[in-house]
């Protein structure tokens, strides 16, 4: 059987620590697959995670939730569905320099953030500063993906998006302190992020190979929070050597690994939660009504 094919979000990190524990301790081989993982940083993030799923250059690709709702609802849909959610709980927030003195998110206004680009990004930041007390009349400025989180460290942007356990453990490892905003906190419910998506046709066809590769994968991120030790010296391997030596791995794994899930947990997409988060697109006016009744994931293949 050819290999599975996955594009990675993001140049290996700790979010992606089990997909590497299962490939490097035999998990997808036992399993009767072979996992080829897909690094942005061979074509510098010239087509999305998902873009590579759309074009058939990947069978399966890690991203937001937010993906999942852009590809069915593009003018010619796209039947992306989430099988699998990497973390049960949304550890990103909006960040600033502490030194920048942008203590709340209403400060923002006149300010810039430096955006993915990705589908509600620069709405939701707006509203955060909305619902902060301010106009939400921020500057968003689009630099080169992989290297957004320097343009706040080197002071080209006021704010940006980032995961607390990884971008936020390395500025706390070279001492440079910042400002968190999470969404929760200013009344904006979120998705999951990340998650894997796939092509519903694709797993009505190959089903079983699927749903081997979700418990593969499933025992790679218990493993991980089980073993640190190992799991890091294993994804340690796969880091840019600036990734290795500029943070705590240690320390990343410990924020990250109580969000896996236990075992009845690992990969667990709630509806409740998914729900809440399409709804309050539907009311800010960023999705039609439609999405509502969207098949976007499921959990039948987590076992």
């Amino acid at each position: 059987m050819p290999p599975i094919k996955l594009a990675l979000d993001w140049t290996p990190n700790i979010n992606h620590i089990g997909f590497f524990i299962a490939q490097q301790k035999g998990y997808y081989e036992e399993a009767g697959i072979t996992l080829e993982l897909l690094n942005p940083l061979v074509d510098d993030y010239r087509l999305t995670p998902g873009k590579k799923v759309m074009l058939g250059l990947a069978d399966m690709a890690i991203a937001p939730f937010e993906t999942i709702i852009s590809l069915n609802n593009k003018p010619e849909p796209f039947d992306a569905i989430a099988i699998y959610a990497i973390l049960q709980q949304d550890l990103s927030s909006i960040v600033t320099l502490k030194s920048s003195g942008i203590t709340r998110p209403s400060q923002l206004d006149q300010h810039s953030y430096a955006s993915y680009k990705a589908r509600y990004e620069d709405a939701i930041v707006k509203e955060m500063v909305k619902n902060d007390g301010g106009q939400g009349d921020i500057l968003c400025t689009y630099p080169a993906k992989l290297g957004i989180w320097n343009t706040l460290l080197l002071g080209e942007a006021t704010a940006t998006w980032i995961f607390d356990n990884w971008e936020g453990t390395e500025a706390t490892f070279k001492g440079i302190a910042l400002n968190h905003f999470r969404l929760a906190d200013y009344g904006i419910p979120y998705g999951y992020s990340p998650i894997v998506l796939a092509s519903r046709s694709q797993i009505q066809q190959k089903r079983d190979a699927y749903t081997a590769f979700i418990h593969a994968t499933q025992k790679g991120y218990q493993f991980a929070t089980e073993n640190p030790t190992e799991s890091i010296a294993i994804l340690s391997r796969y880091l840019t050597e600036e990734d290795r030596n500029s943070r705590s791995l240690e320390e990343s794994l410990r924020l990250t690994a109580p969000h896996f899930g236990n075992e009845t947990q690992v990969g667990y997409m709630d509806e409740n939660r998914v729900t809440e988060f399409l709804q309050w697109l539907v009311q800010h006016h960023l999705e039609k009504s439609s999405i509502l009744t969207q098949k976007l994931y499921t959990n039948e293949l987590l076992g």
